[in-house]
């Protein structure tokens, strides 16, 4: 149920977002307070009375941007919704995925809340969309008629484009066609998304949408990247350390790469098990012990890997004592297994023991990886709904 209220700025709460329209505007924002009203200003003067349209701010701001957004929001001629996290959940990409899944509208416009997306070009991406019977229209700063002027500095500009070339070398099929995989400013159909598979991490939700949800027919439309109006940018080293983990997450997608990462996570355990046998003996200890505790240096190191890179999606199935437990115990089984199939090897097969020793250790790596798939990170189960990580508050303004 809903309230609906005809006096112009009284905020009414509601479980709905307001009536649709032929466009939702969503825009997630961050302690945007300086910018949201020239924002809404370029919206009104930009998008034409014949395109109904509705704007709806994701907020995750510790400031006063949604009491500000309620202010602005009177003199607009379109619905203004505010939905507030307060626990955002996936970062600015979490946030979109929130307004995909309340938006009501054919067609959904996603842009920043930082003045750097002309709003402009909402009738354009649109019409581009409709003309093309495309899914996707992606604002592309990268083909003839765009422009990455906004970007402030040679670094963000080396950045970026170093971000863009990773992501197509990563995903060269999924990415094809798509030029600016790391534009946030972006129009989608909503019957050509399904909200519910996407997964952020951080704030390139496009390239989320590209990998995991791609809609057939996508085209481009160029845009000129505007100066920020107000404020810093929200662009850090540890936004850049989530996208490096979402990329690993996003390739990691498939069994046969998660095999490829599992072994090559394995390989680089070696380090810390080396380095820790080396201080143990050297500090006096029997090499049989110093070679038990060290072992488990690189069984230590292969979890934290494997968790943030390979099987950050399925780490909701069991609390973190739980992997941790189960996962030392299958690579330790390992050790106790590899020996008497080397033997069997040798003796039934009559094989040389280095080449039992190889075929001991690929057959217990493939097992291994089988019981940390099925033992430690089961997938969810079919129908099975996510947990919801936050309370979302929604105002109609």
């Amino acid at each position: 149920m809903s309230q609906e209220s005809t006096v112009p700025g009284e905020v009414v709460e509601t479980a709905e977002i307001p009536e649709p329209g032929a466009v939702t505007i969503v825009v997630p924002t961050f302690n945007e307070s300086a910018n949201v009203r020239q924002l809404l200003r370029q919206i009104t003067e930009a998008v034409p009375a014949r395109l109904p349209c509705e704007v709806l701010f994701v907020d995750d701001s510790t400031d006063d941007t949604p009491e500000v957004i309620e202010k602005a929001a009177q003199d607009c001629p379109f619905p203004v919704t505010v939905l507030h996290r307060e626990e955002p959940v996936g970062g600015l990409g979490g946030a979109v995925v929130e307004g995909l899944k309340a938006a009501t509208s054919d067609w959904i416009v996603v842009m920043d809340g930082d003045c750097q997306h002309p709003p402009s070009l909402v009738p354009d991406l649109v019409a581009t969309g409709e003309r093309a019977n495309a899914g996707l229209v992606v604002a592309s700063r990268y083909i003839k008629g765009g422009s990455r002027a906004g970007l402030a500095g040679s670094y963000r500009v080396a950045v970026s484009r170093g971000a863009t070339w990773l992501t197509k070398a990563l995903f060269p099929r999924r990415l094809h066609g798509i030029s600016d995989p790391m534009s946030g400013f972006f129009a989608i159909r909503r019957s050509a998304v399904t909200a519910e598979v996407l997964q952020p991490l951080g704030y390139k939700i496009l390239l989320e949408l590209a990998v995991r949800s791609r809609p057939r027919t996508v085209t481009e439309v160029p845009f000129v990247f505007q100066d920020r109006f107000a404020g810093e940018s929200k662009s850090t080293a540890q936004e850049g350390l989530r996208f490096l983990r979402h990329l690993a997450g996003l390739r990691a997608a498939s069994p046969v790469a998660r095999m490829v990462g599992f072994g090559l996570i394995g390989l680089t355990g070696f380090v810390p098990n080396l380095v820790g046998l080396w201080a143990l003996t050297a500090a006096g200890m029997h090499y049989v012990p110093a070679e038990i505790l060290a072992n488990q240096l690189g069984v230590a190191w292969n979890f934290v890997l494997i968790e943030h890179l390979l099987f950050r999606e399925r780490r909701r199935h069991r609390r973190w004592w739980d992997r941790a437990g189960r996962f030392a115990l299958l690579a330790n089984a390992d050790l106790v297994l590899r020996i008497p199939l080397i033997a069997v090897f040798v003796h039934q097969l009559h094989l040389g023991v280095l080449s039992a020793t190889a075929l001991a250790l690929v057959t217990t790596f493939v097992l291994r990886f089988v019981a940390t798939e099925a033992l430690v990170y089961l997938p969810r189960r079919a129908g099975e709904k996510p947990v919801r990580d936050g309370r979302t508050a929604r105002r109609a303004v």
